[in-house]
């Protein structure tokens, strides 16, 4: 296990490595959407934080949190295959939920691939619930589980 990789803000040179990580490790098997275009849309979108740990050429993870009114949502989310188990995704999930809190939100959504085991126990073990599955949620093709996990109490 590492201690407190170095977590910073993605600029656009990071695009087209979050796209083909995303391409790799969370749409493998679907139409790819998390594009290079639509990567660099999400690091510009003031309602948007991309951070990422490691260079441009060589990242070991990124997350994408989109924020609305009191919740927030995690777009997209992933830890290179090598270097998970290290970590590093605790490191880039508690920054991400560091700045939801600071920004208000009640709660973080996130949603993974029915069939993604790994990503449904590293959720859960960071406390996020299972709400719902919804099927063929991914491109009416993959059924998704609906996650979610209460930063503050519900007034």
């Amino acid at each position: 296990m590492i201690s407190a990789p170095p977590i910073r803000l993605a600029t656009r040179a990071d695009a087209a490595a979050i796209a083909a990580m995303s391409r790799e490790y969370i749409e493998h098997g679907l139409p790819w959407s998390w594009r290079t275009g639509r990567v660099a849309r999400a690091i510009d979108d003031p309602n948007t934080n991309v951070v990422v740990v490691g260079p441009p050429e060589a990242l070991a993870a990124f997350g994408i949190m989109g924020y609305l009114d009191e919740d927030a949502h995690l777009l997209l989310f992933a830890v290179h295959h090598g270097q998970r188990r290290q970590g590093i995704g605790s490191a880039v999930l508690g920054w991400l939920e560091d700045v939801a809190r600071a920004a208000g939100s009640k709660r973080i959504r996130v949603e993974a691939r029915r069939d993604n085991v790994a990503a449904r126990n590293f959720y859960g073990e960071h406390g996020y619930h299972e709400l719902a599955i919804t099927q063929a949620m991914y491109s009416g093709v993959l059924d998704g589980i609906r996650l979610e996990k209460w930063l503050r109490a519900n007034a």
